[in-house]
């Protein structure tokens, strides 16, 4: 099994009907879903697969696994680490009641083919699809990103020989409607042909659901879905000294650099500690740069944690800070504003505005300019009654917006709509019928 936060939904036999609800068969197909080997990776999906079970949904997840180990695991030095866990992670296994599949995925290195990487995961996925729907008849497939699951997705219903067909709804995330398109013609003719016939996408944002429909170039059904987030089981003792956290994957656009730059012009006595948790390429660079500033004795680098552990030390921290780019969502700011931290992102970045928009807590910055974010953490800092009322304000906009029940809800009605969306497209071809086998 592999842990998650620190409070969860319990495991649900996939067998048992909600009263008076039948449920909807859904195969989830992901790329990135936790493992023996990364068990945060994914793990928003994961939990959205938990969270539309619990709501409604009986529940199949078939994950990409790649048998070869990546570029990034030999520039990292940990092949013997990953060749140990290699033999778990291919093999298929259940996580917190959920059935998960291993799909073997063989392509070329991810730098150079990752736009093309859903025409060569199409045939082992159709494979595995084409199992899974004559044991266990799905109405609906949920895929985790345009491309390279999207598209092998679709890839494969277009070519099903089945008496009823499965909607499809794909979710974006990022990557996929940020960059994955500009990597080739292949990328970008993959990610517009997902868009259009999918039967709906589930954007994580306003700004990711405007994105999906200007890549498509023409009208596509979309709903914004937000993840959700766990709250702590008892209040969490904060540092004796105000401390800001990040916890991120160690990458530029994450923006650590900015808040270390911030930190730098704070006055030394109101000069918070900073807590990073998280790794990747930019851990030692980062290292160099408080050092170069002079924060060495105020910045403590964690490595990446176990889910449950990261929340754990991010609630006992004062303020989250992270003025990313490119996010469309960034359930870290709603993780943090969970345990009562009050979040500091970017302006104009989806997953920031619509926080923002749906209550106070959420505090924006121009993007990339550390002055301002300066002036906002020193004002903020300099005042505890206002940082503590930020903090409550913070954990009752969550609360209220940001549960993963509501993200079940929301995401089993999203099923079932897509389902009638595809009765509408395909009038003459049956669908998958919720209580019907093809």
């Amino acid at each position: 099994m592999i842990s998650g936060a620190t409070s969860r939904p319990s495991p649900r036999r996939s067998s048992e009907r909600l009263e008076g609800v039948e449920r909807v068969r859904v195969a989830v197909v992901a790329e990135w879903y936790p493992s023996q080997f990364d068990p945060v990776h994914g793990v928003w999906a994961h939990r959205q697969a938990l969270a539309a079970r619990d709501a409604g949904a009986e529940v199949h997840v078939l994950v990409l696994r790649r048998p070869v180990p990546p570029l990034s695991v030999l520039r990292r030095g940990e092949l013997r680490r990953w060749l140990a866990n290699a033999r778990a992670t291919l093999r298929s296994t259940t996580i917190d009641g959920l059935a998960v599949e291993a799909v073997p995925l063989v392509a070329p290195p991810r730098p150079w083919s990752y736009g093309a990487w859903g025409y060569w995961a199409a045939p082992s996925l159709a494979l595995a699809l084409t199992q899974l729907w004559r044991r266990w008849p799905f109405q609906v497939i949920h895929a985790h990103s345009l491309v390279p699951t999207g598209f092998a997705t679709s890839w494969w219903r277009r070519r099903a020989r089945t008496a009823r067909v499965p909607a499809v709804v794909a979710s974006t995330h990022g990557p996929d409607i940020i960059y994955v398109h500009r990597r080739s013609g292949l990328a970008c003719s993959a990610t517009a042909a997902t868009l259009r016939e999918v039967e709906l996408v589930l954007a994580n944002s306003t700004w990711a659901a405007e994105r999906s429909q200007q890549l498509a170039d023409r009208p596509i059904q979309t709903r914004v879905i937000h993840f959700g987030a766990d709250f702590p089981a008892a209040r969490q003792r904060r540092h004796e000294r105000v401390t800001l956290v990040t916890v991120a994957h160690l990458q530029s656009r994450k923006r650590h650099a900015v808040v270390l730059h911030a930190m730098a012009e704070i006055a030394p006595e109101l000069r918070p500690n900073y807590v990073i948790i998280g790794d990747g390429p930019g851990r030692e660079p980062l290292k160099a740069l408080a050092d170069r500033l002079g924060l060495r004795d105020k910045v403590r680098f964690l490595a990446q944690l176990p889910h449950s552990e990261a929340l754990s030390e991010a609630w006992r921290c004062h303020l989250y800070v992270m003025p990313s780019v490119e996010e469309p969502f960034g359930v870290a700011y709603i993780e943090a504003m969970a345990g009562g931290l009050p979040a500091v992102g970017s302006r104009g970045e989806g997953g920031p505005e619509d926080i923002a928009g749906a209550g106070d807590g959420m505090l924006l910055v121009e993007p990339d300019d550390h002055r301002a974010l300066a002036r906002l953490l020193e004002a903020t800092i300099a005042d505890p009654g206002r940082l503590s009322a930020l903090g409550q304000a913070a954990r009752s906009t969550v609360e209220q917006n940001f549960t993963w029940r509501h993200c079940g809800t929301a995401t089993v009605d999203a099923y079932r709509a897509a389902l009638e969306i595809a009765a509408t497209r395909c009038p003459t071809r049956p669908r998958a019928e919720i209580g019907h086998a093809p």
